[in-house]
Parts: C-alpha cells; structure tokens; sequence
C-alpha cells in the first residue's frame, strides 16, 4: 500500500527513484495525517509508548499510509519487517514465512509480519495466522480496504485490534506536495486555482498525488498552468466506488438517510456520487421506489407513483436524460412528508401472525361455498357492511380467540391526517356499538 514520505535527500548512486520511494518517511513522526491513530493520546501512539504493541488491521482507502505505518512499527520496536500481499501469497508461502519467523525468535528476533490485501485470504488461511500469533512467533499487522466486521474472521479479529485509516485531508495532501516541491527542489508551475484542482484530484490518495506531481513537474512550462491548462493535460481520477463493497452500502445509505431527512440537496449530491462511481441507475430507480414506500408511505401515496413514472421514464430515455427523471423523484421525496406507520404496522402485523399460528378466521367471515359449510354455521351471521349505518358494521374480524390487534397508528401529517381522522371515526363508532 501507498507511502507518504519524508523530505530527506536520497544520497544513494542508483538510478532514477520515483518520488514517493524518495519521500519514504523515516520515523513515525513524519508520517502524514492519521493523528486519530498515531498521535501521542491515540491508540496507537499509547501502545508504542507503553511498550505493548499488539497485532493490528489497519483499516482505510488507497493512498493513506498503511503499509509505511506498518514499516515503521517494525523499525521503532526493533521488529524484522516481512511483507507479503494475500494476492500473491498461498498456503505454502505461508508455511516458509512463518517457519522463517520461528527460526528468527529462537535466534532472540520477533518479527512485524504484515499482510496487504487481508481480507483476500479465505477462513483457512486466515484461521492459519492465529497460533503463530498465540505464541507469539509474529506480531500480524493486516491492511485491508474492506470492512473486517464482513471479511475477516472473528477468531482473527478477536486477538487484533482495528485501526480506521482515514483518507488525507486536503491540508495534508498540501504538506505532501510542499515536501515533494522540497525534495525536487522547485515550486510546481501551478497558479492557486490550477494547485487547489490538483490536490481535489488526488482524491485524498497520498500515493496518486505525488504521481500526479512527477507528471506536472515533467512539463516544460516557463509560466505558470492555470485550472484549465491543468485538467487538459492531467485525466481526473476515477472515483473510488466498488459496487459491492463498502462505499456502495456506504453511499445508498447516505441517499436514504438524506432523503429521509428531508434534505433535497444532500440528497441528489449523493444521488450524483453514485452515478459519477458507476452505479447502474436502475438500482437506483428501485431503491429511492423503496424509499417511498418504506419512509413517505401513506403520508403521501403519490410519491410511488412519482417514482415509478421516473423509473419508467429512464427506461424509455436511457443514459443520460433519463437519469434526470430519477433526480426528480429523489427531490420529490426528500420534500415529501414523511411516515414510517404503515412499514411498523405491516411489521408489527406479521409478527402477530407468526405468534397467533394457524388460528382460523370468525366463522361469520368465512366463505360457505357448500350446504354443509353453512350447516357448520360458516358465514352464519355475517353483517353487510354496506347496509349498515356509516357503511360500517363494526363486526370483529380476528380470530375469536384472539385479542384485537392495533398496529397501524397513523402519523398527524400529510395525507396520512386525513387517514388518521378516519382511524379515529372508525375506532369511536365500534366503541360505540360495542364491538371489539
């Protein structure tokens, strides 16, 4: 994984090194950003100063300092740094990495084995770690982009701690390239406009902005690269979105949260982080037809509707007009009203019939289709509703051996306080008539 590096000159004859291995930082203290984690109250800054490393998973996105957190970890408590990817590496790799690791502690050396990729391996190997860290051959340090509560194994997790990575503020991505302008030993042509687009490119990646600083330093320019002159040279990079990772549940969640939140504008910013990351917009079209149902409901019944006729009408126009219908019903329903009445009720509902069993209908409401099912009394006293007062006959229809269930309870807003005013007739004229 990516490293962000100190400005110390390289001295040694080789030839030409790319920036970041030149930039490689030397202490800990050096390391750009994740003050959250290394700083001197944090977790781990408490670990090191209290002599009592233990093995890690440092979780985040590209380009924020793993593998170079990891390195240095080995250097500051005198470990011997071994790395291996999960993408490369079998079960027979594994066993010469860990026999190397037993021959260096009896020869009085521990040893930092750190694991790029993690998640990659399967629950064998994974589970293939843990004695070696029981008895203390290795101090594991694993780096992953993924979620470990999804991709790693609990026997894994439970004997290390894990450390969220965080991607690089653009205060940080600024220190890096002042470092980067250091060690080249010149600015980069780039006015302000032009280096704030530079620094938004990277896209809080460590690594990929001291890539795009090799290219801009390469130009020969004599004055300085405006914003355009910037973005017709450099391709921006690709938004970092993986359709079934994390920043996917990550990002629908954003959308559902900001529309039930009733905010259109956060709303259709996430809405366009999806579609800019690829996202297919029919997912799109029946996740927000979900969020109608799920959280504007019957406080405004149109909004299915709305949200139907947009899916529809994205799939009479295709890309790119027709994701413009879907930004309409995302608007729609973030300035809807909102009730959630129906889902609880529905819920609330199939939790009793799964209690109550097979329990049979009143025998005044069931179908007498035979002589003899009317005979048994099936239908015998069933009340028309249409013929009685208010088209309401008020006649109970649970099971008679079961207590009159309530489970819709309308909220006081949208059209649902039309729906509640009827709620409330209906239970004041069966109150009235006695009926349960």
């Amino acid at each position: 994984m990516p490293d962000l590096f100190d400005s110390a000159p390289n001295t040694a004859p080789a030839g030409p090194r790319p920036l970041a291995d030149r930039l490689r930082p030397k202490r800990l203290a050096e390391v750009i950003g994740q003050q959250q984690v290394l700083g001197t109250d944090a977790p781990l800054g408490t670990m090191l100063a209290s002599g009592s490393l233990s093995s890690l998973v440092f979780w985040g996105p590209p380009g924020v300092g793993k593998t170079t957190i990891a390195r240095l970890l080995a250097d500051e408590t005198d470990l011997h740094f071994v790395q291996i990817s999960a993408i490369f590496t079998g079960v027979p790799e594994l066993r010469k990495v860990f026999e190397a690791a037993k021959m260096r502690r009896q020869n009085g050396k521990g040893t930092l084995l750190f694991v790029d990729e993690i998640h990659r391996f399967n629950k064998a190997q994974q589970d293939g770690f843990l004695p070696y860290m029981e008895d203390g051959t290795i101090l594991l340090v694993g780096a992953t982009t993924e979620n470990p509560s999804f991709e790693l194994n609990a026997a894994l997790l439970s004997r290390a701690q894990v450390f969220i990575l965080t991607r690089l503020t653009l205060a940080d991505l600024e220190l890096l390239a002042q470092r980067a302008e250091q060690e080249m030993g010149r600015a980069l042509p780039l006015d302000g406009p032009a280096r704030e687009a530079l620094l938004d490119m990277a896209d809080g990646d460590g690594r990929a902005l001291l890539n795009l600083i090799e290219q801009v330093a390469a130009w020969k320019t004599e004055t300085k690269l405006t914003r355009d002159d910037l973005t017709k040279r450099l391709m921006k990079r690709a938004v970092k979105y993986d359709k079934s990772g994390d920043e996917h549940y990550n990002l629908i969640s954003a959308l559902h949260k900001s529309v039930r939140g009733s905010d259109p504008d956060a709303a259709l910013y996430w809405f366009a982080r999806m579609l800019a990351g690829g996202e297919d917009p029919r997912y799109l079209a029946r996740r927000i037809t979900r969020m109608a149902v799920e959280d504007i409901g019957l406080a405004d019944p149109q909004a299915q509707a709305v949200c139907l006729q947009s899916w529809e009408t994205y799939e009479r126009l295709g890309s790119p007009e027709g994701e413009l219908a879907l930004a309409q019903a995302v608007t729609y329903l973030a300035l809807a009203p909102k009730s959630n009445a129906a889902y609880v009720a529905y819920k609330a509902a199939l939790a009793a019939a799964k209690q109550t069993g097979s329990e049979p209908p009143p025998a005044h409401i069931m179908n007498a289709p035979t002589k003899l099912m009317k005979e048994q009394g099936f239908g015998a006293g069933y009340a028309y509703d249409h013929d009685a007062e208010d088209g309401f006959s008020g006649q109970n229809y649970f099971p008679e051996t079961m207590k009159r269930g309530i489970y819709y309870l309308p909220v006081d807003r949208g059209f649902e306080r039309e729906l509640k005013k009827r709620v409330d007739f209906f239970a004041g004229l069966r109150a009235k008539r006695g009926k349960n």
